[in-house]
C-alpha cells in the first residue's frame, strides 16, 4: 500500500487507462486468463453495490465470471479517471454494456490500484449501479437504445 502521495507519470496513466479495456476484453472474449493482467492474486471484487456478492482472490473472480456466463459481450468503458493521494491510487470508470434487444446496463467501478513488478493491477474493486460522492444518483439506461 502506498503511504505517501504517489505522483502518476504519463507512462503510469497510460497503463492505468488500459486496465478497463483489458477487463472489458477479458469479459467479452470469455478469456478469464486475461484477468491476470487486471487483478492481483489476492484481489477483492465487491459486487454488493449491484446486488451480488464479494469475490475474494483472482481464482474466485474467475469462477464467478465463468458461472455468470450470461454476461453481455459488449462492454464500453467511459469517464476513465485516475488519481493519487496519501491513500494510494484509485481508478474510477463507468461502464455501459449492451445486453441485447436494445437494452443496456450501466455501472460505476471504483478500483484501488497497486504497481506490481508486472505493472499496475487492481487489488480492490467496488461495483455499483450508483455514482458516488457529489454525483450519487441512480443511473438506469435500461430500455434505451444507443
Amino acid at each position: 500500500m502506498i503511504t505517501s502521495p504517489y505522483v502518476l507519470t504519463t507512462a503510469d496513466r497510460v497503463e492505468i487507462h488500459e486496465l478497463p479495456g483489458r477487463y472489458g476484453d477479458a469479459i467479452d472474449d470469455r478469456d478469464w486468463a486475461k484477468l491476470d493482467t487486471v487483478f492481483t492474486q489476492d484481489a477483492v471484487f465487491d459486487l454488493t453495490g449491484v446486488g451480488s456478492r464479494v469475490c475474494n482472490g483472482l481464482d474466485d473472480i474467475k469462477a464467478f465470471m465463468e458461472s455468470e456466463a450470461a454476461h453481455p459481450r459488449t462492454h464500453m468503458m467511459t469517464n476513465v479517471y485516475a488519481e493519487s493521494d496519501e491513500h494510494g491510487v484509485e481508478l474510477r470508470f463507468r461502464i455501459v454494456a449492451l445486453i441485447g434487444k436494445g437494452l443496456t446496463s450501466t455501472g460505476s467501478y471504483y478500483d484501488k490500484l497497486v504497481k506490481t513488478e508486472n505493472g499496475w493491477r487492481t487489488y480492490h474493486r467496488y461495483v455499483s449501479s450508483r455514482r458516488r460522492d457529489k454525483r450519487d444518483a441512480e443511473v438506469d439506461l435500461k430500455g434505451i437504445s444507443l
